[in-house]
């Protein structure tokens, strides 16, 4: 049974329309918190909304491009004024280079500003935008999803890696400025998850990495949701700063 911890809690999710994103928004709207979701893709924005909506759940939601500052600003302050206030954070949005991944000496500047635009950048400009209410009302969470490739740095994620590890840099940073106000600030770092991205990429290195893990299994995007609603919560009250990995036991800090 999903515990209902989020009671008139408003949560905003980036990059919510698929995966992670999408489960974890679910979780948080099950636990009873109303969302904020924004996506670059409004098709999957509108089945999230059916869904949500056929279980009672409230969903603000805009189809926009995270990289883009004015839509980011324009969005934030929207929900701001459609719910008062926005008391979860969940800096999900990102991607790797996926087609144009190579090595690093055959690697483009173009990509790496890509992808540390759309992984470090939008996790910066979303809790700039959002942690100063955060900070006025005494309380707040932001949750940041990095990866284990952060910790690892697999070859060939040169980019991904750096992006990723600077989420982790700027949780800590960020986690020892607003704990006086009452708002925490974690990183989770995911192991291989079966969602659209890992199945487009299944080379023989993901192939490689999904069987060591120790559980035996590959995870879903609902087992990284749970750690997500436990942060969001008052549960999660004396947990900031940290790097928790979700992985089946990959990797340990």
């Amino acid at each position: 049974m999903t515990m209902e911890r989020l009671q008139g809690r408003i949560a905003m999710v980036t990059g919510g329309a698929n995966g992670i994103g999408r489960a974890c928004a679910l979780r948080l709207a099950a636990e009873g918190a109303a969302l904020a979701v924004i996506d670059l893709e409004p098709a999957p924005l509108d089945d999230l909304r059916v869904e949500v909506e056929a279980a009672g759940g409230t969903l603000f939601a805009r189809a926009a491009d995270c990289t883009d500052l004015d839509a980011v600003l324009g969005f934030v302050a929207d929900a701001e004024r459609e719910y008062g206030r926005i008391d979860v954070l969940l800096n999900n949005v990102g991607q790797g280079a996926r087609e144009r991944k190579s090595s690093f000496l055959d690697s483009d500047e173009a990509v790496w500003r890509f992808v540390i635009e759309i992984n470090l950048f939008t996790t910066m400009r979303f809790t700039r935008a959002v942690a100063p209410g955060m900070v006025a009302r005494n309380s707040g969470r932001v949750i940041n999803m990095s990866s284990e490739s952060a910790v690892i740095g697999p070859a060939g994620s040169h980019d991904y890696s750096a992006a990723k590890a600077g989420i982790l840099g700027f949780t800590k940073a960020v986690a020892s400025e607003f704990a006086p106000h009452g708002v925490t600030v974690n990183a989770i770092c995911p192991g291989p998850v079966m969602t659209r991205a890992l199945e487009r990429s299944a080379g023989d290195h993901v192939k490689k990495a999904m069987a060591s893990i120790p559980v035996g299994f590959v995870g879903t995007p609902e087992d990284i949701a749970p750690m997500v609603a436990l942060l969001a919560s008052d549960e999660g009250r004396f947990i900031t700063g940290q790097t928790i990995m979700v992985n089946g036991g990959r990797w340990w800090l």
